[in-house]
């Protein structure tokens, strides 16, 4: 038996320090069970390049757990190490033994590239070992087997004569006294198949085959059914809805990028700041995310990411951000817009019954992403309140003699009704917007497109909402209109500062009054409120706003003659069809709801005894 001293490279990596390199213990099998799935490939080539010829036979990993003797074994029939080798890429601490293999064996297939690299994973296994053996007989024709242990306490091995008989290597880690978790049979079973379910070549726990499904992305798209991308889906996401639609990428140039992309039906608690598809690198788990990856208004999708080109740290455990990172993300939002406008010229049904889902997408990506907009601004579909759906740029050709480029839109169909009712009279169309993100993307819609204007249909009264013909302007003895008259009653009677008062011919008579707020004033509380601003809870009007009446309603002309009989009444009467116009645009303080409806009561009251008695 010889005893030497583990030869750190700081040349080839930073010193490792068996504690501190790696984020989790867990990642102790990833590493141990990637360098065996290493080990076999190597035989492979090598059959495949003629330096050896190999018989028919099975390659596996079998992973065996001994809870008495508190070990983990990880076995192979890979290529196997000789004496030399071991001293080369395991004494050495970080000697990348498949870098060398692949500049020696250098191929351009994509299937024959490695996944690991043996001697720095390797020492993984200390995380949770107080000693780790190898023991390993090399593929070379009269190989003497090799026993190599360490105790990971000191830079001190021992190296020996091995006992295996054929090819391969067998790793046996002495789990140490913290790390007892790992001797649990259903906890290193779901370690497994977390990060190990796609590896290539079958991986055993006992007779648990802990990776028989083939990863759906590595097939070729005309070969996947539907079903068989929804069964995967829920594979890895079980207990969601069917997901909407899906991306299967496959890209050789200018880099390697497979995966498969979903959409998935949105639930109201989403989170927005988490990503869920998952980063795989030559079918090793890498993450649960790829938020460094994808961008960030992509996050909604769910999947699976792989690419041998992902550069990553030291431990695999995360990216280091580069040029190829950002045109991996770059490429993937070139290949969701294309897949996005593919469906509405193919299936525009299908395209529609998703939209709910797919605008958060489409909306955030081209606000955030210059060339996403430019690529999917066709996509950019608003409902009217007719129900119909249609781009911006239909809108405008259609009203724009009516609108004079305005795009009137709601912010809330239901609230704003009675309002409604009034453009769809006049013939104008209005656009439904009542996502949160829609006011940002108004915004954005209006730098885009020069001279267009967004306007919320409650925030000015707009001339074509008017019956000049009805209009009251006969000038009385005091040089004030009728209008005037009941514009200054109710003001009076309402006695608020803040509040403008004005007295317009609608076109309609239905509708006694409501508010309007500056568009500019609307759209800051909008953002201060998605920003959590609680200055709009405790002032939900952050400036003057205009109460405007309807001098053809029966209401509002009947004031006067009501303020002669009953002024306290009138006046009880203002305030109430003040209210009523802020509870239906959804305006009133929760504080003042119980009053407005006590104060209902007993308006309805008077007003029932005073017709009686007359």
């Amino acid at each position: 038996m010889i005893k030497k001293n583990l030869e750190i490279h700081s040349e080839n990596i930073l010193p490792i320090i068996k504690k501190w390199l790696y984020s989790s213990k867990d990642i102790f099998i990833r590493e141990l069970v990637s360098n065996s799935c290493d080990a076999i490939h190597k035989v492979k080539i090598l059959n495949d390049h003629g330096t050896i010829e190999l018989a028919e036979e099975t390659f596996s990993i079998e992973i065996r757990l001994d809870k008495q003797a508190r070990t983990i074994q990880v076995i192979d029939n890979g290529i196997g190490m000789s004496a030399d080798e071991v001293q080369k890429y395991i004494a050495q601490i970080a000697f990348s033994g498949a870098e060398e293999f692949v500049e020696k064996y250098q191929s351009q297939k994509e299937a024959d590239q490695i996944i690991g690299h043996f001697g720095l994973g390797f020492y993984s296994a200390y995380m949770v070992a107080s000693k780790v053996d190898i023991d390993t007989l090399s593929y070379q024709q009269g190989a003497e087997p090799v026993f190599w242990s360490c105790d990971g306490g000191s830079s001190e091995y021992e190296i020996a004569a091995g006992s295996r008989t054929s090819r391969g290597t067998t790793v046996t880690l002495h789990i140490d006294g913290d790390s007892e978790e790992f001797l649990d049979t259903a906890h290193l079973a779901t370690l497994l198949e977390h990060y190990c379910a796609f590896l290539p070549y079958p991986i055993y726990l006992g007779t648990r085959h802990i990776n028989s499904r083939i990863p759906l992305w590595i097939k070729a798209p005309a070969d996947c059914s539907d079903d068989d991308y929804k069964e995967f889906y829920h594979y890895l996401y079980p207990g969601e809805d069917d997901p909407l639609f899906w991306l299967h990428l496959n890209v050789d140039y200018p880099f390697h990028l497979k995966g498969i992309l979903y959409f998935p039906k949105l639930r109201r608690d989403y989170d927005f700041k988490k990503s869920t598809v998952k980063l795989f690198c030559n079918r090793v788990f890498v993450a649960d995310n790829c938020k460094d990856v994808i961008p960030e208004y992509l996050m909604p999708l769910r999947g699976i990411i792989d690419s041998p080109d992902i550069p990553l740290n030291v431990s695999r455990s995360y990216l280091q951000m580069d040029r190829t990172v950002r045109q991996l993300g770059s490429h993937i939002a070139k290949k969701v817009s294309d897949s996005l406008i593919a469906l509405w010229q193919t299936n525009r049904q299908r395209f529609l019954a998703c939209w709910d889902d797919v605008s958060l997408v489409v909306k955030l990506g081209a606000i955030e992403d210059e060339k996403f907009y430019e690529r999917i601004k066709e996509l950019l579909l608003w409902k009217n309140i007719q129900g119909e759906w249609t781009t911006l740029e239909g809108y405008i050709e259609r009203n724009s003699a009516k609108t004079n480029n305005k795009v009137f839109y709601t912010r809330d169909e239901q609230c704003a009704a009675h309002l409604l009712q009034l453009y769809r009279q006049q013939g104008i169309e209005v656009l439904c917007a009542g996502h949160p993100i829609d006011v940002y993307l108004i915004q954005f819609l209006e730098r885009k497109q020069i001279g267009t204007q967004f306007q919320r249909c409650d925030s000015t009264i707009d001339a074509t909402l008017l019956d000049t013909s009805k209009e009251k302007v006969l000038l009385d003895a005091s040089g004030k209109s009728e209008a005037m008259r009941l514009a200054d009653l109710i003001r009076a009677k309402l006695s608020n500062e803040r509040l403008e008062v004005e007295a317009k011919s609608l076109a309609n008579g239905e509708l006694p009054a409501f508010i309007v707020m500056d568009e500019g004033q609307r759209r800051l509380r909008d953002y201060l409120r998605a920003t959590g601003d609680d200055r709009v809870e405790q002032q939900p009007f952050l400036g003057k706003v205009t109460f405007v009446i309807n001098t053809n309603s029966a209401l509002i002309t009947a004031l006067p003659k009501l303020e002669e009989i009953n002024p306290e009444l009138a006046k009880e009467v203002v305030q109430q069809t003040y209210e009523l116009a802020l509870l239906s645009q959804r305006e009133i303080d929760s504080k003042a709801l119980n009053a407005f409806i006590g104060r209902t009561s007993h308006v309805l009251e008077k007003l029932a005894v005073q017709a009686t008695a007359s």
